[in-house]
C-alpha cells in the first residue's frame, strides 16, 4: 500500500496538494461555482488490466490506438475525471475542482440534468465485479473528507455512483464497491 502525504486543496486553484497533477486538456468552465455532488466511477484500459498508465494517456488524448484492439474504439472520445485513485491508493488529479470534467455525460441527480456542471468525479482503478483494494478506500476516505470540507453542499447523501445518475447506461462502481466503508466517511470531517 502506497502511503499517500497528507491532501490539502488549495481552494484558490481547486489543485490537490498531496496528488500528482496531469492536466487533461478535457473540461471547460461550470455555469456556476455551486459544487454539490460527487460521482464515483470506475475505469481500467484495457478493460480488467490495472497500472498500463493507459487512463492517464486515455484522458489526456494520448492512447496509443495501436497498443489494445479496445483502444481504436474510444480514442476519439474526449473525457476526463477529476480525480483516478489507482490500486495501490495513489491519486492522480486531472482537472482542477472549480473546472468541468467531462466525467458524467448524459445524467441527472435528484431531477437535475447535466451532472457535469455541479459535481466533481472519482475516478477507481477498477472494475464492477472485482473488489476495490484497501488502499483505494483509505484513499477515498482522505480525498471525500478533504473535498467536502471545502464544497459543504456535498453531503453523505450526495455521494453516488455513477449508475445512479446515469442509470440504464453505466453500472459503476459495480455491485463490488462497499457502500459501507464509504458510509463510514462523514463528509468535512477530518482524517
Amino acid at each position: 500500500m502506497q502511503a499517500l502525504h497528507s491532501l490539502n486543496l488549495d481552494p484558490a486553484t481547486g489543485w490537490l496538494n498531496g496528488a500528482t497533477h496531469v492536466p487533461s486538456e478535457n473540461y471547460n468552465a461550470r455555469p456556476s461555482a455551486e459544487i454539490s455532488v460527487l460521482v464515483i466511477h470506475n475505469i481500467s484500459l484495457p478493460p480488467g488490466e490495472f497500472g498500463t498508465g493507459m487512463v492517464e494517456a486515455f484522458f489526456t488524448n494520448k492512447l496509443p490506438t495501436d497498443a489494445h484492439p479496445y483502444f481504436a474504439g474510444i480514442a476519439h472520445l474526449t473525457v476526463s475525471a477529476h480525480f483516478f485513485i489507482k490500486r495501490c491508493g495513489a491519486i492522480t488529479q486531472f482537472v482542477s475542482c472549480l473546472d468541468r470534467a467531462w466525467h458524467a455525460g448524459v445524467s441527472s441527480f435528484a431531477g437535475r440534468e447535466a451532472c457535469n456542471d455541479f459535481s466533481l468525479g472519482i475516478e477507481l482503478e477498477g472494475q464492477d465485479h472485482l473488489a476495490y483494494s484497501d488502499a483505494q478506500y483509505s484513499s477515498l476516505k482522505q480525498l471525500v473528507s478533504e473535498l467536502t470540507h471545502h464544497y459543504p453542499l456535498i453531503t453523505t447523501e450526495r455521494i453516488c455512483g455513477h449508475s445512479d445518475i446515469a442509470p440504464g447506461r453505466k453500472t459503476d462502481p459495480g455491485p463490488a464497491f462497499d457502500w459501507q466503508r464509504l458510509d463510514a466517511i462523514h463528509p468535512g470531517e477530518t482524517v
